[in-house]
């Protein structure tokens, strides 16, 4: 059942991220966590989201805008790195408080609260009328870069910020899909090693993130799979397609998954 959870998941988001720059990876981490630990849930994500970028890097490479991709993605090169340091730093601490529903015992941590809030917070942005056609100006676009790589480092949930910064700054359909693929891209490989080099504890249990990624590692084969799959599909919706509905559905999901996360119970 959970090959099928994934697989229908990773489908959707990567559909969706072709067109519209987010949405694989705030899909994803909710539906890992199911299965996986909170840490490890981030580091999965980050494995099949870099997958993903790497094949639609070969599809829309030929698209990037040079410039826009410097002065927003070096920023979040940097940014990816100290967000993964923060996400390997709070693992270490102990459960802020823990409690009991019938004879299941649940634990709330900084970590679940910080990437709960995270993904409360991109809920509120996708959500809120007064953000919904948000454009910032090219000026800005480093600061975008820091806060995208920022919380993409911390959480995966890098999109939505990069999508806003990106849209002022006069791409055209193609030079978005192509440069923000690239930034995403730079974005995940700057925080897989951090994961993969700090996350040795955990705050109640070890954890050995390279571990339990090889013991989960039929569930993130199958999300590479479908992650290219949703990528051709996604390549096929671009001109047909609008997002705006897409973006509530996301930031319901969003909402409920991240209040879950707070309260410990994923």
């Amino acid at each position: 059942m959970e090959y099928i959870i994934v697989a229908i998941a990773v489908l959707i988001g990567a559909s969706l991220t072709f067109f519209s720059g987010f949405g694989l990876g705030t899909i994803m981490l909710p539906v890992f966590a199911l299965f996986f630990d909170i840490e490890v849930a981030v580091g999965a994500t980050a494995i099949v989201h870099l997958s993903n970028n790497l094949f639609k890097f070969l599809l829309v490479r030929k698209f990037i805008h040079l410039q826009t991709f410097l002065r927003f993605g070096i920023p979040a090169m940097i940014a990816a790195v100290f967000g993964g340091l923060l996400l390997a730093e709070v693992t270490g601490y102990a459960p802020i408080h823990s409690y009991s529903i019938g004879e299941k015992t649940f634990e709330m941590t900084y970590l679940n609260i910080i990437v709960g809030s995270l993904m409360i917070f991109f809920a509120w942005f996708d959500l809120s009328p007064k953000y919904s056609n948000l454009q910032v100006d090219e000026k800005h676009l480093p600061l975008g870069g820091l806060l995208s790589g920022f919380f993409g480092g911390v959480s995966g949930h890098q999109g939505a910020f990069r999508a806003a910064f990106l849209s002022k700054s006069g791409l055209d359909k193609k030079q978005f899909v192509g440069t923000s693929n690239a930034i995403s891209l730079v974005i995940d490989i700057s925080r897989i090693p951090v994961y993969l080099g700090l996350f040795s504890i955990g705050s109640s249990k070890e954890i050995n993130l390279a571990a339990s990624l090889s013991d989960g590692k039929m569930l993130l084969i199958v999300g590479i799979v479908f992650a290219f799959v949703g990528t051709f599909v996604g390549k096929r919706l671009i001109e047909k397609t609008t997002i705006v509905g897409v973006q509530r559905l996301v930031g319901v999901l969003l909402f409920v998954m991240g209040g879950l996360m707070i309260a410990g119970i994923l």
